[in-house]
């Protein structure tokens, strides 16, 4: 019996690279842009500081620096910055890998703007198709929403399908229900959000992994 095709499709957002590295290049374009009464390494040193503390960056900003300039500003900066990010060894080495044995996709919650900056950043057209690229600014469905998934399945049927993020709380709910094998990447510290894992059972993944690279194990050599 011929196996069944694989579709594989990960979120973006502290799956495929660190949320945090776009918040460290937008602070850092912010403080090379913006005039006022600090040089740029005070300003850039500062919002990160101020971020761990968990305080209103922009706002502190704007008052410590004396800037013209509006938090909306600072906001938009920071949303339409061209980042500079690249996906770790690691990543890409899997990505590369599956690739070649099966198809993938993203599907990702974000401003359509934001987040194609960062899918252009990372190469992620290198691995998937511009179709099989699911941002909720463009769909106007944002996760746990089923439409995203129920369009994958629709331009790719009869597969198995994987789903691979980080946040139980919105991410696994959909593709459960629709019969997909979840994954979740494990925080290795670094993550914006905390991973809850206090949820009811059909919120859960299926697989939690520390690496990236153990979806190979799971996809390629366990796959149904």
């Amino acid at each position: 019996m011929t196996p069944k095709r694989k579709m594989v499709v990960f979120d973006l957002d502290d799956t495929l690279y660190k949320e945090e590295d776009f918040l460290r290049s937008a602070y850092m374009e912010i403080a090379l842009s913006v005039e006022g009464d600090c040089d740029s390494e005070d300003i850039y040193d500062m919002m990160m500081a101020w971020w761990k503390m968990g305080e209103n960056v922009f706002q502190r900003l704007i008052e410590r620096c004396h800037l013209t300039l509006t938090v909306g500003d600072l906001l938009t900066m920071y949303r339409s910055h061209i980042p500079t990010l690249s996906l770790d060894g690691a990543t890409k080495q899997t990505l590369q890998r599956l690739s070649e044995r099966a198809v993938l996709g993203l599907i990702t919650d974000g401003r359509s703007l934001t987040q194609h900056h960062k899918i252009a950043a990372l190469g992620l057209d290198t691995f998937m198709d511009e179709g099989d690229i699911l941002i909720s600014g463009d769909t106007g469905y944002e996760k746990p929403s089923e439409e995203p998934f129920v369009r994958i399945m629709e331009r790719h049927p009869s597969c198995t399908y994987f789903y691979i993020g980080d946040n139980p709380s919105k991410d696994f709910v959909a593709p459960n229900h629709l019969g997909w094998i979840t994954i979740c990447l494990l925080d290795d510290g670094r993550n914006i959000h905390h991973q809850n894992f206090s949820l009811t059972q059909s919120m859960l993944p299926q697989h939690m992994i520390s690496q990236i690279t153990e979806t190979e194990n799971i996809i390629i050599y366990n796959g149904k």
